[in-house]
């Protein structure tokens, strides 16, 4: 198993036209994903964040050599769609999340 959290980091001015987004277009985008099994996309609370909103999707691969080939295309891609439409009022940040025990 092998996890890609990407977040995704939007101004407080674009927050609604970002959440559209989200339920027209990157949900559409995470189900399609065929190399994906599952993921979650999640609203991030943090008390610590007041200038923006940050929003969360979860991947979960069979392992790391598709994790990788995801990167190099497909999140290529969700990147470039996302900064053509939002430019810098969305930012995104990959983080790799290699398991050393998990239960599901």
């Amino acid at each position: 198993m092998s996890l890609l959290s990407i977040t995704f980091h939007c101004t407080k001015n674009n927050i609604e036209e970002w959440e559209n987004y989200i339920d027209d277009t990157l949900i559409l985008m995470a189900e399609n994903l065929l190399d994906v099994n599952k993921y979650i996309l999640s609203d991030v609370h943090s008390d610590y964040i007041e200038e923006g909103k940050n929003y969360n999707l979860l991947l979960m691969f069979d392992n790391d050599d598709i994790r990788e080939d995801f990167i190099k295309s497909e999140m290529l891609n969700i990147s470039e769609r996302i900064e053509k439409k939002f430019g810098t009022e969305v930012m995104i940040f990959n983080t790799f999340l290699n398991p050393k025990k998990s239960r599901f």
